[in-house]
């Protein structure tokens, strides 16, 4: 009966985010009308507005609107799909991996709190999310190879990068953002706080999340029937990521030349998004804008994109693919990863319909004129409560920071709080939701790679966000009561 049950299909990604947009609309309906006069940058200016019924139209349109707002990371992973299976055809990855693995032998758990810090960086310094979308296969080749399942390979990655986020220091979608959005209100940001406690809220998630992440993985690799993973699950883990231990590649000089190229190629990614000119770094100024038109610092999805599409036409080459061979291998890619171009689209497809009814800013108008009043403590809590619930909605975190900064950043001042702390107030409880929110293209997407289910994740992830929030509210709770 157990085995019965562990073979259904839990709800998909798709059905989710569609059954969100359908109750988003029908809760615009119930809230048609409803006036606020929410404070709405630049200068802080007051304007009268109103909850707006979304038509069918709005409903119908908000996938292909989503897209539209989104197409410049629809372009970027697709072109990611065909430059991995480029690097995947030419053997050099499964190569790598078996002497990775080999080396490691007996030390395999050594990877994966080496492989969150470094997440953990991406995530504090430039916001990385999108980004990681590559490593999921790759991990999970890895993962399944030193004998973890393919959910210690997405746990990796997504509280990597997503405790980095909930201690975003230099993150300029996040903290870049809402110093911007305070100084739209003549509010001057103290940069020292707000990175000072954003490291705190760093090393603190980070160091709960390896202890999470570790204790299962000891888990699996000492007994594989301690996986959460249901039979279908496994059963597409060891279709996707599993190799024939009997079949060894040789680790070739072509492959140690495509594998420094393939690393070379991330090694870019990560200093073309570093927010260079805000720290007064003028290295990367002139000669780098060379090949897109943008200095590093500068570039974005779109450049991102076609830089991953040159090196994968220079590995293809070095490889020996034929002009033929190189079109197909990519385009065969670029297939394989469309799901989640798809589930990005729809999720994206959310915040659009948020915008168009006006929700989004009804909903952090009241709850902000409700918080009013409240002491320190209850304020920090309450003001957390309210970002985990409109991060839900509104996943994006610079879209989120501009609308509501303003307006919990001021309020926070006005009463004679720190709306520097409101910042990481935004930042924390932003991330925290942003690691399970169905409406997160990068969740839905990391899972639908990682062949792990929704369902799956959130029976893995609940505790972990249970004891990382209560971390994060006593650290805030603290700092409030200090900077007040």
């Amino acid at each position: 009966m157990k085995k019965e049950k562990n073979k259904k299909k839990s709800i998909t990604s798709f059905s989710i985010l569609f059954i969100i947009l359908i109750a988003l609309t029908i809760v615009s309906w119930l809230l048609a009308g409803q006036t606020f006069t929410p404070t709405i940058p630049p200068g802080g200016t007051e304007l009268v507005d109103r909850v707006v019924g979304a038509r069918l139209s709005d409903l119908v349109m908000s996938p292909f609107n989503g897209f539209r707002d989104a197409i410049d990371i629809c372009v970027f992973i697709l072109v990611l799909g065909g430059f991995l299976n480029i690097v995947t055809k030419t053997g050099a990855l499964e190569a790598g991996i078996q002497t990775i693995v080999k080396k490691l032998k007996g030390n395999e758990l050594t990877i994966i709190p080496i492989l969150m810090i470094l997440f953990s960086i991406g995530g504090s310094t430039y916001g990385m999310a999108e980004e990681t979308i590559p490593f999921y296969a790759l991990l999970g080749v890895a993962m399944v190879a030193a004998g973890f399942d393919s959910l210690v390979s997405v746990a990796t990655i997504m509280l990597g990068a997503g405790v980095g986020v909930i201690g975003s220091t230099v993150n300029p979608f996040a903290t870049g953002v809402a110093m911007d959005a305070l100084k739209g209100i003549d509010v001057e940001p103290n940069t020292g706080v707000i990175l000072g406690l954003g490291f705190v809220v760093w090393l603190a998630n980070l160091a709960v999340a390896i202890y999470v992440v570790m204790r299962y993985a000891k888990k699996v690799k000492r007994d594989k029937g301690s996986t959460i993973l249901s039979l279908q699950e496994q059963a597409e883990m060891e279709k996707s990521f599993a190799q024939d231990q009997d079949h060894t590649i040789e680790f070739t000089k072509k492959h140690k030349v495509i594998l420094s190229m393939f690393a070379f190629c991330f090694v870019i990614m990560i200093v073309s998004l570093i927010p260079w000119n805000s720290f007064n770094i003028h290295l990367f100024d002139g000669w780098t804008g060379i090949l897109t038109g943008e200095n590093f610092g500068d570039w974005y999805f779109g450049d991102l994109a076609m830089w991953f599409f040159i090196l994968s036409v220079i590995i293809a080459l070095v490889h020996g693919f034929s002009e033929g061979e190189i079109v197909t291998q990519f385009i065969d890619g670029a297939k394989d990863i469309l799901s989640v171009v798809l589930i990005i689209v729809v999720a994206r497809g959310v915040s659009v319909l948020m915008s168009v009814t006006n929700l989004d800013i009804f909903i952090l108008d009241k709850s902000a004129n409700a918080l009013q009043g409240l002491s320190p403590f209850l304020f920090v809590i309450g003001s957390f409560a309210l970002y985990l619930f409109l991060s839900f909605l509104i996943p994006s975190t610079s879209g989120l920071a501009y609308v509501s900064i303003p307006v919990m950043g001021g309020l926070a001042h006005s009463i004679g709080l720190s709306a520097d702390v409101m910042i990481i107030i935004f930042c924390a409880a932003c991330g925290l939701v942003n690691l399970i929110t169905p409406t997160s293209g990068v969740v839905m997407g990391g899972l639908e790679i990682g062949k792990v289910s929704y369902g799956t994740w959130t029976k893995f992830i609940v505790k972990p966000i249970a004891v990382l929030g209560l971390v994060n509210l006593v650290i805030l709770a603290v700092a409030m009561l200090i900077m007040t």
